[in-house]
C-alpha cells in the first residue's frame, strides 16, 4: 500500500507524518507520536474514549482518516496543559472527583473543552449534550457535569486551579 504525507498542527506544533493512507488519526496519534492519552475503546465512534479536538470541534479520532487532517489543527489531552501545569478543566475534574478508573477521562475532557471553547457558561443540558458521545462506566456522570460547571465558573471568576 502506498504512503501519504500529511502536514498538520498537533498540540500547537507543526507536524509532518508519512503513513499508510488507511491509518486513522487515533492510530497516528498513538503509534507515530506516542501520545497515549487518547484511548481506543470501541474503534467505531460509539464510546468517545478517542475524542480529540479537530479545528475546535470534538471528534472521534478512530473515525478520521489521517488524510482528512491535512492542513488542520488537532489537540489531544496532552496539548491542554502548559509548562507542566494542568488545564483548568483538568484540575476541575480532579477537584470534583470526576476521575475514577480514568479510561474515559481524556475523551470526556476533550468533549467538555470543545464545549467551553464555544460557550463559557453552559447549562447542564448543554453539558450533557456535549458529553453525550462519551461513555463512562464508573462515575454516573454527575461528578463529570459538576467538573465542567466548576471549570466554567473558575474561568469566569479567574480562580486558580491551572491554565485557562
Amino acid at each position: 500500500m502506498n504512503s501519504v504525507m500529511v502536514d498538520f498542527t498537533l498540540n500547537g506544533e507543526p507536524r509532518t507524518v508519512t503513513v499508510k493512507p488507511n491509518m486513522t488519526l487515533l492510530e497516528v496519534i498513538r503509534d507515530e507520536f506516542a501520545l497515549t492519552g487518547t484511548k481506543e475503546g470501541c474503534g467505531q465512534g460509539e464510546c468517545g474514549a478517542c475524542t480529540v479536538i479537530l479545528d475546535g470541534k470534538a471528534v472521534d479520532s478512530c473515525l478520521i482518516l489521517i488524510s482528512q487532517v491535512q492542513g488542520r489543527t488537532v489537540t489531544t489531552i496532552e496539548g491542554l496543559g502548559k509548562d507542566g501545569s494542568l488545564d483548568l478543566l483538568q484540575s476541575s475534574f480532579i477537584e470534583a472527583g470526576a476521575v475514577q478508573c480514568g479510561y474515559c477521562t481524556p475523551g470526556m475532557i476533550m468533549s467538555a473543552k470543545s464545549l467551553l471553547l464555544k460557550n463559557s457558561n453552559p447549562s447542564v443540558d448543554e453539558i450533557k449534550r456535549a458529553i453525550s458521545g462519551n461513555l463512562c462506566r464508573c462515575t454516573g456522570y454527575t461528578k463529570i457535569i459538576k467538573a465542567v460547571q466548576l471549570a466554567a465558573m473558575n474561568a469566569r471568576d479567574g480562580s486558580a486551579g491551572g491554565e485557562k
